[in-house]
């Protein structure tokens, strides 16, 4: 079952299987996620049916989050060697427009045009058909028209009212079977490549996901012990939204206003006039006596150019909320894909205010209820660079709000005070960079620092701090090695060669070097133990091949070194020569 989001598809489901297999929620409209799948004995026959996650009704391939698009196009590989139909949902509720259509042929080319041979639509919520029949609704509309010439004229109604009436499903099963007949094969061919290629995504998502949750905890426990006791009394707060069109900006400004103060009635924002909707929006409230000033900056389009006028008014978002604001909340909504234009888009914004502004950052993601069972960090995961770079950009400071879910925003709250109190209270500024560039030569050469160099100093060293987090490794993988002692381990003598002991007595040298020749003839000739160099025995079979290279001063490779075979001489002996030679040779030490 593939579909928009708000068709009924789980109902659908649940209707075909007879008993509760998917989740269906009244309120919210994210029900699914991830492929579900559920089996059922119907009509004498063993049914499986398998739930995909809708998109947005009017949404294009390109809005579409990269997961949802990724578990569609899964959806075809849970029923192996394919499925024998394809139920395409769409709901009678909703009116099958230019919009439905384009999002509809956009998310069916995931697959193979072959796809079609085997798509049947399943119109749901027939009651809102009123008086008519559903022949008269496809024939009123184009749209479905040109759907039901896509798929073969082959459709069903399903009333999900109805569950127990086995009837509507015992009738689309006849359907099916008949469909079957029409086709060379019985079922959808798959791509098995491909089926390997999404799950190793997927796994590499979920890697990637587990390193962004760890790498934000680390960075957050590291603030808060370099930052343990220290508050910064707030007493204002100045905050700026930035984001696309339709992200939630004036949502999350009512949320923090605990007011409804901003406009959020987004279908009518839809049909205003571009030009009408460019001016910054300001709105104060004291709230928990904190006087709150939040500005939003209108939004842009993901299809067009970033315009100046825009630019402008975003530079005239600080100025409004003087002396400026303590934290840029960069809207983001999940319930769309977040795509190069956007992060091109929010860089060319904030470029005019210098790599300053990014201390004051913090990524805010809308629309919380469309992640359902997924968490945040799998959505940053699966997004892609762009998103991923963004979120690094802003020290991996961001949280989530949800739309229907009303929150405190007490959690929310702890976040901007941390960023107040990691700034040291100071809000961001253009006024700075005007006030470095009037200082007097004298000034500048001043041996005593100012504080806000100092701050400059202590930011740019926790940002490098910060920044060393996040390459560090996980947990080793690799199996311990474990280290094979030996019986004669405590009595190894010293492998020190001739070097000079603490006590600075040639007597106890020479003697040592005397010990290793015995130790090695008696004690290692029988040892089957390895000595790690090169898996090469340590037994005196093989120390007596040692070449007879002459120890001098100009010969600086250790004896252990190399096993040649010719010019064969007894090792000892090379020792106790050794021995005689001058003091100052013998201070040098050899590795076996």
């Amino acid at each position: 079952m593939v579909g928009a989001q708000g068709s009924a598809k789980s109902s659908a489901g649940n209707s075909i299987l007879r008993k509760n297999a998917f989740a269906v929620h009244v309120r919210t409209t994210t029900t699914t996620k991830s492929c579900e799948i559920s089996h059922s004995m119907v009509a004498e026959r063993k049914l499986t049916v398998v739930d995909s996650p809708g998109w947005f009704y009017k949404h294009t391939l390109q809005d579409t989050c990269e997961r949802d698009k990724l578990e569609i196009e899964n959806s075809m590989y849970l029923c192996p060697p394919g499925p024998h139909a394809v139920l395409l949902v769409v709901g009678l509720a909703s009116a099958f427009n230019a919009s439905y259509q384009r999002a509809v042929q956009e998310h069916m080319s995931l697959f193979t045009d072959d796809i079609w041979k085997r798509t049947i639509v399943a119109f749901t919520r027939g009651e809102w058909l009123g008086g008519r029949t559903v022949e008269e609704r496809i024939e009123s509309e184009g749209g479905l028209q040109w759907l039901l010439k896509q798929c073969g004229n082959r459709y069903h109604v399903l009333d999900n009212m109805k569950c127990s009436d086995e009837t509507q499903v015992t009738e689309l099963l006849e359907k099916i079977e008949e469909m079957w007949a029409g086709n060379k094969n019985p079922h959808y061919e798959v791509d098995l490549c491909r089926a390997e290629e999404i799950e190793a995504r997927k796994e590499a998502e979920d890697k990637m996901a587990k390193r962004i949750r760890q790498t934000t905890q680390r960075q957050s426990r590291i603030l808060r012990e370099l930052f343990k006791g220290e508050k910064q009394p707030i007493t204002d707060l100045r905050v700026v939204l930035v984001g696309r069109k339709e992200s939630g900006k004036s949502m999350t400004g009512n949320r923090i206003l605990s007011k409804e103060l901003f406009d959020t009635y987004w279908m009518k924002k839809e049909f205003q006039c571009k030009r009408g909707t460019t001016m910054c929006v300001k709105q104060q409230r004291n709230v928990a006596e904190v006087n709150i000033t939040v500005v939003e900056a209108p939004g842009w389009l993901t299809d067009t150019m970033t315009a100046d006028w825009l630019k402008g008014e975003v530079l005239r978002s600080v100025s409004m909320c003087a002396p400026g604001p303590h934290i840029f909340l960069l809207v983001i909504p999940i319930s769309k894909a977040f795509t190069e234009e956007d992060r091109k888009a929010v860089v060319e914004l904030l470029m005019p205010f210098s790599e300053r502004v990014w201390r004051h950052c913090m990524v805010l993601f809308t629309w919380g209820d469309w992640l359902s069972n997924r968490s945040i960090e799998e959505h940053i995961a699966g997004e892609g660079k762009g998103l991923q770079w963004l979120v690094e950009k802003c020290q991996n400071r961001y949280h989530v709000v949800s739309r229907y879910h009303h929150i405190t925003g007490e959690e929310l709250f702890k976040k901007i005070n941390d960023l107040i109190i990691r700034n040291k209270g100071h809000c961001f500024s253009t006024e700075d960079k005007q006030k470095k560039k009037l200082e007097l030569p004298w000034q500048v050469k001043q041996p005593e620092l100012t504080e806000e160099e100092w701050d400059r100093r202590e930011q740019e060293l926790i940002d490098r701090m910060l920044k060393a987090v996040v390459p560090e490794p996980e947990e080793p993988t690799l199996p311990s090695v474990k280290m094979t002692a030996s019986i004669d381990g405590f009595c190894i003598p010293s492998m020190s060669g001739g070097a000079p002991s603490e006590f600075g007595s040639t007597f106890l040298n020479q003697r040592a070097c005397a010990m290793v020749s015995e130790w090695l003839n008696i004690r290692a000739a029988n040892s089957d133990v390895t000595s790690g160099l090169g898996s090469i025995s340590a037994s005196a079979s093989y120390v007596e091949k040692l070449d007879g290279i002459p120890l001098t001063d100009e010969n600086h490779q250790a004896i252990g070194c190399f096993f040649p075979e010719k010019d064969i001489m007894k090792f000892d002996t090379v020792l106790q020569t050794r021995i005689s030679t001058d003091t100052v040779g013998a201070r040098r030490r050899h590795s076996f």
